[in-house]
Formats: structure tokens, sequence, C-alpha cells
């Protein structure tokens, strides 16, 4: 692995199963970053991570690592109802933060971080890894360049009650420790929401990253045997229409993936449990052309990819490729919107809504 000589510092909030999974390597593996110091309130669990990653600081209050002036930005790892307290925080501490998705869990506490992100000049991204998938980024770029006119776009993410068979050999053996800061009650015994939260927002978001702008929603939901399914009906702004299928969870195989359908060609693409860091098999049609392309997405390690495109944006001004805070808003007006829209049954404007899931 060879590194760059100019390292952006980044400090990690939380070492709980996502810094673990990802976080903590992808900062480890990226050519110009550094992990230099990880963060927790459990003392056992920081001190644990830190045998295993060797940061050069170990903290356990998060105002100690942001007053810590070689601290450059801040990935923010922890409960999604944390994200925006701790982001703000950041941000007045002058460090540039990655925060993971979904950006909060309101749409008016997003629109204020928004606000302040923009009047510190510093750089906010919202951790959408799936944009850094190499199958996806070819196939927004054919979209982009090649496709013309888009007709349609069907999008669906389903996940499978086999997925942790999967995970549990693939990822890391977590380890936990005492003292974990939790927010009140418990997130996850609603489930609906919380599979909106958690999963929605990677659908909702590759769904504007390959189709563009939404306009409104209709959406159905169905909870069946503690599975639930929503099919929710889309409007593009630029005035195509769409599909999208979030269903948590299928007896099946992990189903993700999409089909788009364009006026000079077509995009299928299929989508892989992410911890499995396979690029999306995708095929583009070009009709200009007659041929079929399938490119090969050989590095797929979407969170080493992200952490770089951070740091090049921060150190060498880069175009940002990753999910900037505007997108981190659109995908909670969405989620909103969906949560509205299968309570009433009612066609709901992005525009219009407020609150959360």
């Amino acid at each position: 692995m060879l590194k760059e000589e100019r390292l952006l510092r980044i400090g990690v909030l939380g070492c709980g199963p996502i810094s673990q999974a990802a976080h903590f390597e992808a900062c480890r593996r990226g050519r110009n970053t550094e992990l230099y110091a990880i963060c927790d309130i459990s003392q056992e669990l920081a001190d644990a991570m830190a045998t295993i990653h060797s940061p050069r600081k170990v903290y356990y209050n998060y105002d100690e690592m942001l007053a810590d002036p070689l601290v450059e930005a801040v990935i923010i790892g922890i409960a999604d109802q944390f994200h925006v307290p701790m982001a703000a925080k950041a941000l007045a501490a002058g460090k540039h933060v990655l925060v993971e998705k979904p950006l909060g869990v309101t749409v008016e506490e997003c629109q204020a971080l928004a606000r302040q992100a923009e009047e510190s000049g510093l750089l906010l991204q919202v951790g959408h890894m799936k944009r850094f998938d190499p199958g996806i980024a070819y196939a927004r770029k054919f979209i982009r360049e090649e496709m013309g006119q888009m007709l349609a776009l069907k999008a669906w993410y389903c996940d499978s009650t086999y997925r942790y068979t999967v995970t549990d050999n693939v990822m890391p053996l977590p380890v936990s420790g005492s003292g974990a800061l939790k927010p009140q009650g418990n997130p996850k015994e609603d489930k609906q929401r919380y599979y909106m939260l958690t999963h929605g927002s990677h659908l909702l978001d590759t769904a504007r990253y390959l189709g563009g702008e939404l306009l409104a929603v209709q959406a159905r939901h169905v909870q069946k045997y503690g599975a639930h399914c929503w099919f929710v009906a889309v409007e593009f702004a630029e005035g195509s229409m769409g599909h999208l299928d979030l269903t948590v969870a299928v007896r099946m195989d992990w189903h993700e993936g999409f089909q788009i359908y364009g006026e000079h060609g077509s995009v299928t693409g299929k989508t892989y449990n992410p911890w499995l860091f396979k690029s999306s098999d995708v095929e583009v049609f070009s009709a200009r052309d007659g041929v079929t392309r399938r490119p090969l997405g050989a590095d797929a390690h979407f969170y080493k990819l992200q952490t770089e495109g951070f740091a090049d944006t921060i150190l060498h001004g880069v175009p940002l490729q990753g999910a900037d805070i505007q997108d981190g808003i659109a995908a909670m007006r969405g989620m909103a919107a969906i949560a509205r829209s299968a309570q009433t049954g009612e066609r709901i404007l992005l525009a219009d809504v407020t609150g959360g899931v």
C-alpha cells in the first residue's frame, strides 16, 4: 500500500460496529488518509480498538479530540440521533466532517446543519458510500454522457434473511465495551422507521444519483410475518417516472439493483451485499453502436474510496465525488415523504415535507 506524502489526519468518533467494519480500515488503507485518532465514551472499547488499529491518539471525550489542533477532519460513526449535534460540534471546532448516513432524523435539523456548514466554509460529506461502487459510478457516467433523456428508472433494495450468515463470515468479529452512549429508548424497536432510515436512505440516494432530483412520491406499505415492504411510485423533476422497492427481509439472497430506460440506451445493475466489497454487475447498452458493455470494478472497497475522495477534496480541491449535505437533506425529505404517503395513500411533494420518518 503506497501512501502519499501528505495525509489527512482523521479522528473517528465512535468505536462501534460501523467503525470497526468500515471506517478504521478505510482510514488505514486510504492512500491519502491517516487514522490519527479514535474516540469513544467507552474507555474499554476505545482501548481495545487502539490495540488493533494503532492510532496516534485515543480519546474518551469528544470535546478533547476536537480540541486537538492536529485533527483535521472527523468521521462520525455513531447512532443516527447523534449525527447532527456531533457534526455541528465538529464544524464549530473547525473540522471537516464525513458523517454516516442518514444525515439526521428530521428535515429541520439537517437544514440547520446545512446553514452552519455553509457559514463555516468547511466540507461536510454524507456517507452514501454506494456512490463509490465502481459499477454504479460507471452507470451514472453512461447515463449522463451517452444515454440521452431518461424515460424510467426502477430500483430495489431488498435485504435478505440470510444477510447475517454472510456478514458474520466476512466482517471482523465485533468488539463491545461497557458504558456506551445510546439514544433514549431503543430506535430499533420501531422496525418500520428503523428500516427506512437504515436501508431506505441507500435506495433513495441511488435513485437520485442515477435518475436526478425527485419531485413527488406515492407509497404503499405492507407488513407481514415480520417483513416490511414499500412500493413507491416516483416522479422525477425532469419528467420521467420511477418505481422503488424497499423490502426487509426477502426470503432469498441479497436482492439489490436497478433498470434504467433511456433515449439512446439502457442500464441494468445488480448490487451485492456491501460487506463483500464487490462492484455491482452493470451492463449498459448503447443504441448508437449496438454494443453492450460490462465494466470491471477491480477496487470496490467503497469505504476506502469514499474516504480517499473526502481527503482529495480537502487536501487538493478535487471536486466532491460523494454526497454533499444537500444530498443528505434530499434523502431525508424522500424518506419523510414516503412515510407520509404510506400513512395517507396520497401523492406527496418532497418540497412540502417537514419532520422525520
